[in-house]
């Protein structure tokens, strides 16, 4: 099956504000529609708005406790 070339450019939606896009290198913002929407992003994941899923990280107190407790575990027997 070949695929017939297709000239125009791919659309998406802003991230941000939905707003379609166009996937060219003429937009420096891609995926986004602008430089405010990519900041607006940016600072969602700094103050941790947006997050991947999945179990949230140990801290040094934690492994340490967790260490401590294998390691007494692992006397006693």
């Amino acid at each position: 099956m070949s695929q017939v070339p297709n000239d125009r450019p791919l659309e998406v939606a802003c991230p941000q504000c939905r707003q379609t896009v166009r996937w060219t290198e003429d937009n420096p913002y891609r995926p986004f529609c602008s430089k405010r929407c990519r900041l607006l992003d940016l600072g969602a994941w700094a103050d941790e708005s947006h997050r991947i899923a999945g179990e949230p990280a140990m801290d040094e107190t934690d492994i340490d406790a967790l260490l401590a407790r294998a390691e007494r575990d692992g006397d006693g027997g």
